[in-house]
């Protein structure tokens, strides 16, 4: 007799109420069933005669009324296109019974059935239905064929399992709803009703309870997880949200082709352990048992002394390698361990009679090159890059400690020698300094994980400036665990700079001979980096003489490598180079210098200047980038380098910036609250046009407000561009709105968030009368920011804990130095000059010696 529905029912009850004693049954019932109901694989087997039932009038009323799902078609002439339907028709009622659906068909010159016989219309259309009444409708271009059939009719039946989210917002906004209950199965298909469209839905009908299924077709879902809006093939990820301590979940993505079989077989590696630990030689650990006989074994092994970083590295490996094989952590500290320390890792394949082979590796990530290739074979090439290269984006690095663990472990061994990178030491440091017009020196720790994450940035930068023929920089490093007498400056003395000891790390100086110091205080990335070092090579100022000079400094660039990126630019203009103000001037353009471009004009040329513009010299102009072409704004010289240079910063600063991950920084230490418009990635034309209006409402806001806006940092956040928006805006409220999103935050008098009304129109004149609101109190928070302590992630990392359980007097000492500490705060206030020194390398975003 056939597999039926409700004994599939059956089987899963009893596995629901017993399920130890059924488990190995349950994965080959399981497995047998997905088989079956894929592409009749079971057709030999069982007796398939008569499945699609040609109904009578009385026959349909009852089965429509019997509490069973009814496919059924309403058949008037039968045409070539419509016999085609009938045959795959006829094949799908093999399957669909399984699913409890009965299929079926009507002839119309037979049988009359009101409201469907008589209307040409239907002649092109199947009907589904559930509970005596039409559910759905399918028009035939999309059920053509056995696959379309049954994957539109399962699509309709778990049309409230089965979700489809749009962009990248609305899946954070699922994660969120099911963090710590249930992991995500999102499935891109190329198109519905294929064959990979019918495996999803197949697998999530048996799976629907235990995983939350989602579709995509394409578009900015796509593009966050790493692929193109567009992809030729079908993909799978599993989304690990179950593990309820990341701000998105970690996502494992499936390597082979899509199919039933396949992503059966996925969702039990996604369940098998993430990392095993044992105290006895590989060769002496059992193979996997089912359902994982047929999953490669990875061994790493560890030692006593590093035990807790070795299993961190462990898991960070374990993550990248789910889905390709199982890993375990040898305990060398065991007895029983026999391995020679010559060896740090083993794996074994599942063929029958293969050994344990021994690697002794410098980098573990050969090990996830080597499955990654063998994996590689069934996954057509055009994937297969893309899969290599967003490898790292599959890991789940969503804490910091998470990420320096994983840096630590992907760099561990190993450094990138570079041809274009000079390793510095005591002995050249001050002659590579004085014959080089412009040194960059990275100052590192090996054993720093943040460091060793630029040192790879640092890297691709020198390699472009070699590449780009840029031969006046010259890119070095200097180890500071190695040269301690070079990081500490006690070589002050020999040295053709001023020079200071080194005390956060990464630090990255530019160096001059007989020229001030140049820090490096921007994001620790590459493109930040490569743009300062570029706009730094440049003279500060300019000195312009002619009319091409200027043409040139405003509109190209002096450097092709500069087309890229759009800097700021500030003019001086002066009637000579005598004028009091040119040494204010330098200063402010020395300080400016790797941010923004600066030049000068003198004699008859900034006279000119002058008169076109309508100004009296001397004179400031500032070009900000995010304005074009168009007029300056001007600056009447001031008597202070701090004053004038607050004043271009505000002259730079757009009212109605966009907010990066680049620039918060400078945007918070402003200290006003931040109005913030939050939008969403733009998928066609519409949503282009959306956003820009809603901009356009933002700058009418500020016009309207006037001097009242002055309190406040209005901004947006294009949430496409930057992705950690979502989290941000997902914090403030505690769960994930619909955008566009306009929230007030960062407020001086507290920690309360206000959320503009959601679903409500985003119009200038309603966002006023909503400030108003908020400021006579007449608003109520939406959400609270949270505090500014970052306690450790976990207890390993509490190295004060630590100190005081193995010195309980430091404690005390320590408690009582914090209280006098307080104390003094609230009574004195520091001398900036005098610890300037002291704090002139300083960052807050890095790690301190």
């Amino acid at each position: 007799m056939r597999l039926t529905f409700q004994y599939w029912v059956v089987m899963r009850l009893t596995f629901q109420y017993s399920p130890e004693p059924c488990m190995s049954m349950m994965w080959k019932c399981m497995t047998f069933f997905l088989l079956c109901t894929s592409a009749g694989g079971c057709t030999n087997i069982f007796n398939t005669s008569g499945l699609m039932l040609e109904f009578r009038a009385v026959d349909f009323y009852d089965k429509v009324n019997s509490g069973k799902m009814v496919f059924v078609y309403f058949e008037n002439q039968v045409t070539p296109t419509i016999s085609l339907f009938l045959r795959e028709l006829k094949k799908s009622a093999d399957v669909l019974k399984d699913y409890g659906i009965l299929v079926g068909k009507i002839n119309c010159k037979k049988e009359i059935v009101p409201s469907y016989c008589t209307k040409e219309s239907m002649e092109h259309t199947a009907f589904l239905f559930r509970n005596g009444k039409e559910f759905l409708s399918f028009d035939l271009d999309t059920v053509f064929d056995v696959n379309s059939i049954v994957s539109e009719v399962l699509f309709a039946i778990l049309r409230d399992e089965v979700k489809y989210v749009h962009s990248d917002a609305d899946l954070f906004v699922m994660e969120k709803s099911l963090r710590g209950k249930k992991d995500i199965v999102l499935a891109y298909v190329t198109s519905l009703g294929t064959q990979e469209h019918r495996s999803v839905m197949e697998t999530a009908y048996v799976y629907g309870s235990k995983y939350q299924f989602i579709l995509i077709t394409g578009g900015p879902v796509l593009k966050h997880l790493g692929g193109q809006r567009a992809s030729p093939v079908s993909r799978v990820w599993f989304l690990h949200c179950r593990a309820p301590n990341s701000e998105r979940c970690p996502l494992t993505p499936m390597r082979t082709p899509l199919s039933t079989l396949s992503l059966h077989t996925f969702l039990q590696l996604m369940e098998a352990p993430l990392l095993s630990e044992v105290y006895e030689d590989p060769s002496a650990v059992p193979r996997p048992q089912f359902p994982y006989q047929q999953t490669p074994q990875v061994f790493l092994f560890s030692h006593s002394e590093t035990e807790q970083l070795d299993r961190d590295m462990a898991e960070t490996l374990a993550w990248r390698l789910r889905g390709l094989a199982l890993l375990t952590l040898v305990h060398r500290k065991s007895l029983v361990v026999k391995t020679p320390l010559e060896y740090n890792a083993a794996y074994r394949l599942p063929d029958k009679g293969s050994e344990v082979k021994y690697l002794t590796l410098d980098n573990l990530d050969e090990l996830l090159e080597l499955f990654l290739h063998n994996e590689g074979d069934e996954i057509q090439d055009e994937e297969l890059g893309e899969e290599e290269c967003n490898i790292e984006e599959d890991v789940s690095n969503e804490e910091l400690d998470d990420e320096i663990v994983a840096s630590v472990y992907s760099n561990r061994g190993h450094l990138e020698q570079m041809a274009s990178v000079t390793q510095l030491t005591s002995d050249d440091f001050t002659d590579t300094i004085a014959q080089s017009g412009l040194t960059v020196v990275l100052f590192y720790l090996k054993w720093d994980a943040i460091s060793m994450a630029f040192f790879s940035s640092f890297t691709e930068v020198a390699k472009r400036l070699s590449d780009s023929d840029i031969a006046d920089v010259t890119m070095s490093t200097v180890d500071c665990g190695e040269w301690t007498d070079l990081c500490a400056a006690q070589l002050v003395g020999s040295l053709p700079v001023s020079f200071q000891p080194i005390t956060t790390f990464p630090s990255v100086l530019l160096l001059r001979p007989q020229e001030p110091i140049q820090k490096y205080l921007g994001m620790l990335g590459y493109d930040p980096l490569h743009r300062f070092i570029l706009l730094s090579r440049l003279a500060s100022p300019q000195l312009l003489s002619t009319h091409q000079d200027v043409t040139s400094f405003l509109h190209g660039g002096p450097h092709p490598e500069l087309a890229g990126y759009h800097p700021d630019r500030v003019v001086g203009l002066f009637r000579r180079l005598t004028h009091s103000g040119v040494p204010v001037f330098n200063e402010v353009a020395k300080s400016l210098r790797g941010t923004v471009l600066s030049a000068m004009l003198t004699d008859v040329l900034a006279e000119e200047w002058a008169a076109d513009l309508s100004v009296n010299l001397p004179a400031v102009l500032v070009f900000p980038s995010w304005r074009g072409d168009s007029r300056p704004s001007v600056l009447t010289m001031f008597s202070s380098v701090d004053e004038l240079v607050s004043h271009i910063d505000v002259a730079l600063l757009d009212p109605l910036p966009e907010l990066t991950v680049e620039n918060l920084p400078s945007f918070l230490s402003r200290g006003k609250a931040l109005l913030l418009l939050f939008v969403g990635e733009e998928e066609d034309e519409s949503g282009l046009r959306q956003n820009k209006v809603l901009l356009e409402e933002m700058r009418e806001v500020l016009e309207l407000g006037g001097e009242r806006m002055k309190q406040y940092l209005t901004c947006w956040i294009h949430l496409g561009r930057t992705p950690a928006g979502m989290s941000v805006l997902g914090s403030y409220l505690g769960s994930m709105p619909p955008l566009p999103a306009l929230v007030l935050t960062h407020l001086p008098s507290g920690h309360e968030v206000y959320e503009y009304p959601p679903n409500t129109p985003i119009v200038a004149r309603s966002v006023l009368q909503w400030l108003q609101s908020v400021e006579e109190a007449r608003e109520s928070p939406a959400g609270m920011l949270r505090k500014g302590d970052w306690p450790p992630s976990v207890e390993f990392y509490d190295f004060l804990k630590i100190m005081d359980e193995e010195e309980p007097g430091f404690a005390k000492q320590r408690v009582s130095k914090e209280r006098n500490e307080e104390e003094e705060e609230g009574e004195t206030q520091l001398n900036v000059e005098e610890t300037a020194t002291d704090s002139s390398y300083h960052t807050p975003h890095r790690s301190e010696l």
